[in-house]
């Protein structure tokens, strides 16, 4: 993976780590797990709010029907994990990384996101709805039909990323650099986009968004 352009602090997490088998009878409303590896296991049917992770790699984790709304994420690794249409809405996700992990239709809307990056992940039909992001990576991933809407950016980063028909509605997007992202489709408003970063072929392809008529 290349350096990225934005300084993000990479998780604090000790060495000696404790062995934790997760599942859905060691998980309830406002448990704390911490200095944990979580390696090849599978949490299913799980419902709970407020748990607290912090300093913990998750491997070849498989979610499956799980909520854990408003949750807490600190100094965590999520490395080869499935955590397709998860629910994580208002969370709290700090010195994060997603490395080549299954997110498709996971739901981060409204949540607080600050030092995280997404290294090859498949996050299509991902919802980050109204999610405040501050330092946030997007490297190599693939993020159609992901949903933007009234986020708020400062200091994000998309790269080498699939962005084709995601929604970007009401997201200030001054300075992002989009050039190496394919932008196809992209929904936005006109005011939106002012001051985006793109290449000559995708200036042409927003230029729907002010309903100019290109003749060729």
């Amino acid at each position: 993976m290349k350096e990225n352009n934005i300084k993000v602090l990479k998780p604090k997490i000790p060495n000696d780590l404790s062995v934790f088998k997760l599942s859905e009878e060691n998980i309830s409303d406002y448990d704390s797990i911490s200095e944990a590896i979580i390696d090849k296991c599978h949490l299913e049917n799980c419902n709970a709010e407020k748990v607290s992770f912090k300093e913990a790699i998750f491997k070849n984790v498989v979610f499956r029907d799980v909520s854990l709304e408003y949750s807490e994420f600190t100094d965590i690794r999520f490395e080869n994990c499935d955590l397709s249409n998860v629910n994580f809405i208002e969370s709290s996700i700090h010195r994060v990384e997603f490395v080549n992990c299954k997110l498709i239709g996971i739901n981060l809307s409204e949540s607080t996101m600050r030092n995280v990056v997404f290294n090859q992940c498949n996050g299509q039909y991902s919802f980050f709805r109204f999610t405040n992001f501050k330092q946030v990576v997007f490297s190599e991933c693939e993020l159609p039909f992901a949903d933007f809407q009234e986020s708020e950016f400062s200091k994000v980063e998309f790269k080498n990323t699939n962005m084709t028909q995601s929604q970007m509605y009401g997201v200030k997007l001054k300075g992002i650099d989009f050039s190496s992202c394919d932008i196809d489709g992209m929904a936005a408003r006109i005011e939106d986009v002012k001051g985006i970063i793109v290449t000559p072929a995708q200036a042409i392809s927003l230029a729907s968004l002010m309903g100019i008529i290109i003749k060729g």
